[in-house]
């Protein structure tokens, strides 16, 4: 266990962040490794040849080389544009393309290929779809499943927009984790995620818990966007209130000057901090790190529980 570290010697100033405010000094320690090697380059012409996207491309992010050189990746179904405009997301906005039907058989050739044993789905926003693409994740879990029998699935999936239907096409299928993030304070939330709602993904998270009490169920924030380390606090407990069993915490990072901007690079000892304080409030495992993203050895979030 990482030593506690009292809250008030890391506390951050309350403010809104506005797109003028200087953008901190990115520290020395925040480095992440260089996308090469000769897996990256096997996982990447994989991705090419069967026409897959990865939130790991579309997201930028800053673990890609890494993973995939473990060839591991996250993938991005319902296309590569998302209807939303949240804030921090480099994903693509605007008017997608219509639901590739095949896409789900593609993917599950391709954990196939990986040889996974965890395989982690997520996806853009589809508000244009009545189930908000719902169908398409449950298809790919049992496509998955058909093709590597042994491969357990975790779904990242978006709120669909308070679909409680399309939510339960997901839920039948019964994926081993079901993530759905958080992302960030109240206080923050509808500028940092237009169209979304804090109470709502809450809700999301606590019918994932009464559809299946064993199910193993997820969420993330990132840090650094103008919240305090006291707000962080707070959305643990919510997170506990809907009996949420793994958190990840990692710093938010801006993907281009016209994104929310950084307010502050969160320190090791503030995620060793947030870590010990997650743990002591009930969560089976906290990943907390300056590069954790929640998929980002998601494997090992839940090999033990």
């Amino acid at each position: 266990m990482a030593e506690f570290i009292p809250l008030t010697a890391f506390e951050a100033p309350v403010h809104t962040p506005t797109p003028t405010r200087p953008t901190p000094k990115r520290p020395e320690w925040l480095k992440a490794r260089a996308p090469t090697g000769a897996n990256y380059q096997d996982v990447r012409a994989l991705m090419r040849d069967l026409d897959l996207h990865t939130v790991c491309e579309e997201a930028r992010c800053p673990n890609i080389g890494d993973c995939w050189n473990h060839r591991t990746a996250t993938f991005l179904l319902l296309g590569e544009v998302c209807t939303r405009g949240c804030r921090y997301c480099a994903i693509g906005k605007g008017k997608p393309e219509a639901i590739d039907e095949h896409e789900p058989e593609r993917v599950a050739r391709a954990v196939q290929h990986l040889k996974l044993r965890h395989a982690v789905l997520t996806s853009v926003n589809r508000d244009d779809q009545p189930d908000g693409g719902a169908q398409i994740f449950a298809q790919t879990i049992t496509l998955i499943r058909d093709y590597v029998p042994e491969c357990k699935v975790e779904v990242l999936i978006p709120d669909f927009d308070g679909n409680w239907d399309a939510l339960q096409i997901v839920l039948e299928t019964r994926p081993d984790v079901l993530n759905h993030n958080i992302e960030t304070v109240p206080r923050l939330f509808r500028r940092f995620r237009p169209r979304a709602g804090f109470e709502q993904s809450l809700e999301l998270l606590a019918r994932a818990r009464a559809f299946d009490s064993a199910m193993v169920t997820k969420s993330g924030i990132m840090v650094g966007a103008g919240e305090t380390n006291a707000e962080v606090l707070e959305v643990m407990d919510a997170l506990r209130r809907s009996d949420v069993n793994v958190m990840t915490i990692g710093q938010y990072l801006a993907p281009t000057d016209s994104h929310w901007p950084i307010d502050r690079y969160a320190s090791p000892a503030e995620f060793a901090m947030f870590r010990e304080e997650g743990l002591k409030r009930g969560f089976r495992h906290v990943e907390s790190g300056p590069l954790v993203r929640s998929s980002y050895h998601a494997h090992e979030h839940v090999a033990n529980l």
